[in-house]
Protein backbone atom coordinates (compact mmCIF):
# COMPACT_ATOMS: atom_id res chain seq x y z
CA UNK A 1 0.00 0.00 0.00
CA UNK A 2 1.43 3.42 -0.88
CA UNK A 3 2.61 5.36 2.13
CA UNK A 4 0.55 8.43 1.28
CA UNK A 5 -2.79 6.61 1.60
CA UNK A 6 -2.89 6.63 5.45
CA UNK A 7 -2.05 10.33 5.39
CA UNK A 8 -4.92 11.00 3.01
CA UNK A 9 -7.23 8.96 5.20
CA UNK A 10 -6.23 10.95 8.28
CA UNK A 11 -6.80 14.20 6.45
CA UNK A 12 -10.23 13.06 5.34
CA UNK A 13 -11.29 12.08 8.87
CA UNK A 14 -9.77 15.06 10.70
CA UNK A 15 -12.02 17.72 12.13
CA UNK A 16 -12.29 20.82 9.95
CA UNK A 17 -12.05 24.08 11.83
CA UNK A 18 -14.95 25.52 9.82
CA UNK A 19 -17.21 22.78 11.20
CA UNK A 20 -16.86 24.35 14.65
CA UNK A 21 -18.62 27.49 13.36
CA UNK A 22 -16.43 29.80 15.40
CA UNK A 23 -16.48 33.51 14.55
CA UNK A 24 -13.61 35.82 15.59
CA UNK A 25 -16.20 38.59 15.99
CA UNK A 26 -18.19 38.31 19.21
CA UNK A 27 -20.55 41.21 18.46
CA UNK A 28 -21.26 42.92 15.16
CA UNK A 29 -23.70 45.81 15.03
CA UNK A 30 -22.59 47.06 11.64
CA UNK A 31 -20.66 50.20 12.48
CA UNK A 32 -18.98 48.59 15.50
CA UNK A 33 -17.41 45.17 16.06
CA UNK A 34 -16.10 43.49 19.19
CA UNK A 35 -13.62 40.67 18.65
CA UNK A 36 -13.15 37.72 20.96
CA UNK A 37 -9.45 38.59 20.98
CA UNK A 38 -10.24 41.97 22.56
CA UNK A 39 -12.66 40.40 25.03
CA UNK A 40 -9.98 37.90 26.05
CA UNK A 41 -7.74 40.75 27.17
CA UNK A 42 -10.56 42.54 28.96
CA UNK A 43 -11.80 39.42 30.78
CA UNK A 44 -8.26 38.33 31.64
CA UNK A 45 -7.43 41.72 33.17
CA UNK A 46 -10.72 41.98 35.09
CA UNK A 47 -10.52 38.45 36.49
CA UNK A 48 -6.88 38.99 37.37
CA UNK A 49 -7.80 42.20 39.21
CA UNK A 50 -10.64 40.45 41.09
CA UNK A 51 -8.34 37.59 42.11
CA UNK A 52 -5.59 40.03 43.13
CA UNK A 53 -8.03 41.68 45.55
CA UNK A 54 -8.66 38.26 47.13
CA UNK A 55 -4.92 37.65 47.43
CA UNK A 56 -4.05 40.95 49.06
CA UNK A 57 -6.86 40.45 51.59
CA UNK A 58 -4.62 37.84 53.23
CA UNK A 59 -2.24 38.81 56.06
CA UNK A 60 1.11 40.43 55.26
CA UNK A 61 0.10 41.58 51.76
CA UNK A 62 2.65 43.76 49.90
CA UNK A 63 0.11 46.42 48.88
CA UNK A 64 -3.29 47.87 49.70
CA UNK A 65 -6.54 47.76 47.72
CA UNK A 66 -5.89 51.22 46.27
CA UNK A 67 -2.60 49.99 44.83
CA UNK A 68 -4.33 47.01 43.21
CA UNK A 69 -6.90 49.34 41.64
CA UNK A 70 -4.16 51.62 40.30
CA UNK A 71 -2.22 48.67 38.96
CA UNK A 72 -5.02 47.75 36.53
CA UNK A 73 -4.11 50.86 34.54
CA UNK A 74 -0.37 50.12 34.58
CA UNK A 75 -0.97 46.49 33.63
CA UNK A 76 -3.21 47.38 30.70
CA UNK A 77 -0.69 49.84 29.27
CA UNK A 78 2.18 47.42 29.87
CA UNK A 79 0.41 44.53 28.16
CA UNK A 80 -0.67 46.51 25.11
CA UNK A 81 2.50 48.52 24.53
CA UNK A 82 5.02 45.87 25.57
CA UNK A 83 3.20 43.02 23.86
CA UNK A 84 2.76 44.85 20.58
CA UNK A 85 6.25 46.35 20.35
CA UNK A 86 7.93 43.05 21.20
CA UNK A 87 5.90 41.29 18.50
CA UNK A 88 6.89 43.90 15.95
CA UNK A 89 10.61 43.85 16.80
CA UNK A 90 11.05 40.09 17.33
CA UNK A 91 8.47 38.52 15.03
CA UNK A 92 7.32 41.00 12.35
CA UNK A 93 9.83 43.84 11.86
CA UNK A 94 8.38 44.51 8.40
CA UNK A 95 5.54 46.34 10.17
CA UNK A 96 8.03 49.13 10.91
CA UNK A 97 7.92 50.04 7.22
CA UNK A 98 4.42 51.38 7.87
CA UNK A 99 4.48 52.44 11.55
CA UNK A 100 0.73 53.16 11.60
CA UNK A 101 0.16 49.39 11.39
CA UNK A 102 1.67 49.04 14.87
CA UNK A 103 -1.60 50.48 16.22
CA UNK A 104 -3.78 47.85 14.50
CA UNK A 105 -4.07 45.61 17.56
CA UNK A 106 -7.38 44.17 16.36
CA UNK A 107 -5.49 42.33 13.63
CA UNK A 108 -3.61 40.30 16.26
CA UNK A 109 0.11 40.12 16.76
CA UNK A 110 1.04 40.31 20.42
CA UNK A 111 4.03 38.85 22.24
CA UNK A 112 3.53 37.47 25.73
CA UNK A 113 7.18 38.05 26.54
CA UNK A 114 6.86 41.74 25.68
CA UNK A 115 3.60 42.05 27.58
CA UNK A 116 5.18 40.44 30.64
CA UNK A 117 8.09 42.88 30.45
CA UNK A 118 5.67 45.79 30.15
CA UNK A 119 3.74 44.63 33.22
CA UNK A 120 7.00 44.18 35.14
CA UNK A 121 8.04 47.75 34.34
CA UNK A 122 4.62 48.91 35.51
CA UNK A 123 5.11 47.03 38.80
CA UNK A 124 8.53 48.56 39.37
CA UNK A 125 7.21 52.05 38.65
CA UNK A 126 4.22 51.65 40.98
CA UNK A 127 6.37 50.12 43.73
CA UNK A 128 8.96 52.91 43.62
CA UNK A 129 6.24 55.54 43.52
CA UNK A 130 4.58 54.14 46.64
CA UNK A 131 7.60 52.77 48.52
CA UNK A 132 6.54 49.14 48.12
CA UNK A 133 8.43 45.89 47.52
CA UNK A 134 8.48 45.36 43.76
CA UNK A 135 9.51 41.71 44.10
CA UNK A 136 6.67 40.79 46.45
CA UNK A 137 4.19 42.58 44.19
CA UNK A 138 5.53 40.50 41.31
CA UNK A 139 4.69 37.38 43.32
CA UNK A 140 1.05 38.38 43.67
CA UNK A 141 0.65 39.56 40.09
CA UNK A 142 2.20 36.30 38.82
CA UNK A 143 -0.64 34.36 40.47
CA UNK A 144 -3.14 36.38 38.43
CA UNK A 145 -1.43 36.15 35.03
CA UNK A 146 -2.75 32.67 34.07
CA UNK A 147 -6.26 34.12 33.60
CA UNK A 148 -5.08 36.27 30.73
CA UNK A 149 -2.96 33.48 29.29
CA UNK A 150 -5.87 31.05 29.26
CA UNK A 151 -8.37 33.38 27.60
CA UNK A 152 -5.76 34.71 25.20
CA UNK A 153 -4.95 31.23 23.90
CA UNK A 154 -8.64 30.38 23.61
CA UNK A 155 -9.06 33.53 21.53
CA UNK A 156 -6.14 32.42 19.33
CA UNK A 157 -8.02 29.18 18.72
CA UNK A 158 -11.28 30.97 17.93
CA UNK A 159 -9.37 33.12 15.44
CA UNK A 160 -7.90 30.00 13.82
CA UNK A 161 -4.38 31.40 14.23
CA UNK A 162 -1.09 30.20 15.72
CA UNK A 163 -1.95 26.65 14.73
CA UNK A 164 0.31 23.68 15.33
CA UNK A 165 2.50 21.51 13.14
CA UNK A 166 1.05 18.83 10.83
CA UNK A 167 0.14 15.64 12.68
CA UNK A 168 -1.96 12.48 12.50
CA UNK A 169 -3.21 12.48 16.10
CA UNK A 170 -6.95 11.72 16.39
CA UNK A 171 -7.75 15.23 17.67
CA UNK A 172 -5.96 17.00 14.80
CA UNK A 173 -7.76 19.94 13.17
CA UNK A 174 -7.55 21.29 9.64
CA UNK A 175 -7.23 25.08 9.86
CA UNK A 176 -8.26 26.83 6.63
CA UNK A 177 -5.63 29.55 7.06
CA UNK A 178 -2.79 27.03 7.43
CA UNK A 179 -0.84 26.12 4.28
CA UNK A 180 -1.15 22.67 2.72
CA UNK A 181 -4.52 21.72 4.17
CA UNK A 182 -2.87 19.24 6.57
CA UNK A 183 -4.38 18.19 9.91
CA UNK A 184 -2.52 20.06 12.65
CA UNK A 185 -2.06 20.09 16.39
CA UNK A 186 -4.48 22.50 18.12
CA UNK A 187 -1.47 23.92 19.92
CA UNK A 188 -3.47 26.94 21.08
CA UNK A 189 -5.44 24.60 23.35
CA UNK A 190 -2.26 22.92 24.59
CA UNK A 191 -0.99 26.32 25.67
CA UNK A 192 -4.31 27.27 27.27
CA UNK A 193 -4.19 24.07 29.31
CA UNK A 194 -0.55 24.30 30.38
CA UNK A 195 0.08 28.06 30.67
CA UNK A 196 -3.41 28.88 31.87
CA UNK A 197 -5.13 26.09 33.78
CA UNK A 198 -2.22 24.00 35.05
CA UNK A 199 0.10 26.88 35.89
CA UNK A 200 -2.75 28.73 37.57
CA UNK A 201 -3.53 25.73 39.76
CA UNK A 202 0.13 25.26 40.68
CA UNK A 203 0.45 28.90 41.71
CA UNK A 204 -2.81 28.75 43.67
CA UNK A 205 -1.52 25.72 45.57
CA UNK A 206 1.74 27.41 46.51
CA UNK A 207 0.01 30.65 47.50
CA UNK A 208 -2.80 29.17 49.59
CA UNK A 209 -1.20 25.98 50.91
CA UNK A 210 2.43 26.91 51.53
CA UNK A 211 4.48 29.79 52.91
CA UNK A 212 5.64 30.80 49.40
CA UNK A 213 4.04 34.25 49.52
CA UNK A 214 6.35 35.15 52.42
CA UNK A 215 9.43 34.20 50.42
CA UNK A 216 9.84 37.12 47.98
CA UNK A 217 10.48 35.96 44.44
CA UNK A 218 9.31 32.38 44.88
CA UNK A 219 5.87 32.71 43.28
CA UNK A 220 7.06 34.79 40.36
CA UNK A 221 9.92 32.30 40.00
CA UNK A 222 7.42 29.44 39.82
CA UNK A 223 5.48 31.38 37.21
CA UNK A 224 8.54 32.13 35.07
CA UNK A 225 9.80 28.56 35.27
CA UNK A 226 6.36 27.05 34.68
CA UNK A 227 5.53 29.28 31.75
CA UNK A 228 8.99 28.93 30.26
CA UNK A 229 8.95 25.13 30.36
CA UNK A 230 5.36 24.96 29.08
CA UNK A 231 6.02 27.29 26.17
CA UNK A 232 9.34 25.62 25.32
CA UNK A 233 7.59 22.24 25.22
CA UNK A 234 4.56 23.35 23.20
CA UNK A 235 6.78 24.99 20.60
CA UNK A 236 7.65 21.48 19.39
CA UNK A 237 3.98 21.11 18.42
CA UNK A 238 3.32 24.69 17.33
CA UNK A 239 4.12 25.79 13.79
CA UNK A 240 7.00 28.31 13.88
CA UNK A 241 6.21 31.77 12.58
CA UNK A 242 6.34 31.58 8.79
CA UNK A 243 8.59 34.62 8.47
CA UNK A 244 11.10 33.16 10.95
CA UNK A 245 10.88 29.37 10.96
CA UNK A 246 13.35 27.50 13.14
CA UNK A 247 16.29 29.77 13.86
CA UNK A 248 19.89 28.93 12.95
CA UNK A 249 20.65 27.66 16.50
CA UNK A 250 17.88 25.07 16.32
CA UNK A 251 15.21 26.78 18.42
CA UNK A 252 12.14 28.81 17.51
CA UNK A 253 11.88 32.44 18.53
CA UNK A 254 9.34 31.45 21.18
CA UNK A 255 11.77 28.95 22.69
CA UNK A 256 14.66 31.39 22.53
CA UNK A 257 12.74 34.06 24.43
CA UNK A 258 11.72 31.58 27.14
CA UNK A 259 15.28 30.53 28.00
CA UNK A 260 15.94 33.64 30.14
CA UNK A 261 12.60 33.06 31.86
CA UNK A 262 13.51 29.48 32.74
CA UNK A 263 16.93 30.48 34.07
CA UNK A 264 15.59 33.49 35.96
CA UNK A 265 12.68 31.52 37.42
CA UNK A 266 14.95 28.73 38.67
CA UNK A 267 17.25 31.31 40.28
CA UNK A 268 14.40 33.09 42.06
CA UNK A 269 13.04 29.80 43.42
CA UNK A 270 16.47 28.62 44.59
CA UNK A 271 17.19 31.87 46.44
CA UNK A 272 13.70 32.63 47.80
CA UNK A 273 14.28 31.30 51.33
CA UNK A 274 17.08 33.81 51.85
CA UNK A 275 14.52 36.59 51.44
CA UNK A 276 11.83 35.05 53.71
CA UNK A 277 9.88 37.64 55.68
CA UNK A 278 8.01 35.33 58.06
Amino acid sequence: MPLYLPVLANAASALHFDDLHLDPIALDIGFFQIHWYSLAYIVGILLGWYYLIKLIAQPNAPMARRHADDFVFYATIGILVGGRLAYVFFYQPDILQNPVDILKLWQGGMSFHGGALGVSLGIVYMARKNGLSWLRIHDYIACCAPFGLFFGRIANFVNGELWGRPTDVPWAIIFPSAPGGDPRHPSQLYEAGLEGLLLGLVLAFFFWRTNARNQPGKLVGIFLLGYGLSRFFVEYFREPDLQLGTLSWGLTMGQTLTVPMIVGGAFLIATAKRRATA
